[in-house]
């Protein structure tokens, strides 16, 4: 009885990962979709035209390996 119980689990098991994985892509593909058609997250970042305001933008760059210099020197 113990390995007709194991089998099926893993069955059922595999099955529902399987299915959660096409039901999951879909799902995502559709949201991206949507998505595309609306106005972007950020509308107070584009004039009436739908352009970037540059003036209003800022990027922040950080870079790896910032070395600080010891005080003792």
């Amino acid at each position: 009885m113990l390995a007709v119980t194991l089998t099926f689990s893993v069955i059922f098991s595999l099955m529902f990962l399987v299915l959660g994985s096409v039901v999951g892509w879909i799902a995502k593909d559709y949201v991206i979709q949507r998505d595309s058609k609306f106005i972007p997250t950020h509308p107070e970042m584009f004039d009436e035209n739908g352009q970037v305001i540059p003036d209003q933008v800022w990027a922040v760059s950080f870079e790896d390996g910032l070395k600080l210099e010891d005080d003792e020197n």
